[in-house]
């Protein structure tokens, strides 16, 4: 059958690797940036690992993840930032009408650790990734009028902080990315992926448990106090 528009089978061909709940699974899981195993992944979704292995075949040929292979383990992780912000984009839209499941105490417990604080791919989302980025714009470090770009002030602040960026590659410096929780760009690129490096190196966020969820420590509710004027109580 011949299509007017031929970009409609490549379409088409995502849309079905997504389409499928455990494939989602996934691509969620690994929104941490970090490789996983085929058996991680299987345990993660419970599903077999022989069905696991099917799906991530699909996965990898689809384009979507990059497989490794290091003696007998075998590791997928995303193709990059870009497919990383398909996942996340798509996560914060809902179908029409689509019913909410009902949730466990404990799956409660955990959305609500991802909606105060998390990575997506290699930058920081949920209410920590919003409040910095709303600080940033506030105090002219960051435009969003014309798409997300750092001002002079703000390559500045990345300076003073010691954060160095990259200039030279394909990747945007800066991006905006969907929020799936708060429904809002937080930032993305070179520079959010660099700020989310330092901020847990230093130290000011911790991962918690081995998922994507971090929180702030004291240390860096007083870092992000003094250097961008949050108020701790609203990232806690």
């Amino acid at each position: 059958m011949a299509y007017p528009d031929p970009a409609a089978p490549r379409l088409a061909a995502l849309a079905a690797l997504l389409a499928d709940e455990t494939r989602a699974v996934f691509c969620l899981a690994l929104l941490d940036g970090r490789a996983w195993t085929a058996g991680e992944l299987a345990r993660h979704a419970s599903v077999a690992p022989s069905t696991a292995s099917e799906h991530l075949g699909k996965l990898v040929a689809g384009g979507l993840l990059a497989e490794e292979r290091q003696g007998r383990h075998r590791y997928v992780r995303l193709a990059g930032e870009q497919v990383a912000h398909l996942v996340e984009e798509l996560a914060g839209r809902e179908a029409p009408g689509a019913p909410s499941a009902p949730r466990s105490l404990g799956a409660s417990g955990a959305d609500n650790a991802l909606a105060r604080g998390r990575t997506c791919y290699d930058h920081l989302a949920g209410r920590i990734g919003l409040a910095i980025t709303d600080a940033m714009t506030g105090r002219g470090l960051l435009r969003q009028d014309t798409g997300f770009a750092l001002t002079d002030a703000g390559l500045d602040w990345f300076g003073a902080l010691g954060i160095a960026l990259e200039t030279g590659s394909r990747r945007p410096l800066v991006r905006g990315c969907l929020d799936w929780t708060e429904r809002r760009p937080h930032l993305a690129g070179a520079a959010g992926a660099a700020l989310c490096r330092h901020v847990l190196e230093s130290g000011w966020c911790v991962r918690i448990g081995s998922g994507r969820a971090v929180r702030a420590t004291p240390e860096g509710e007083r870092a992000l106090a003094a250097r961008l004027g949050i108020e701790p109580a609203t990232i806690r």
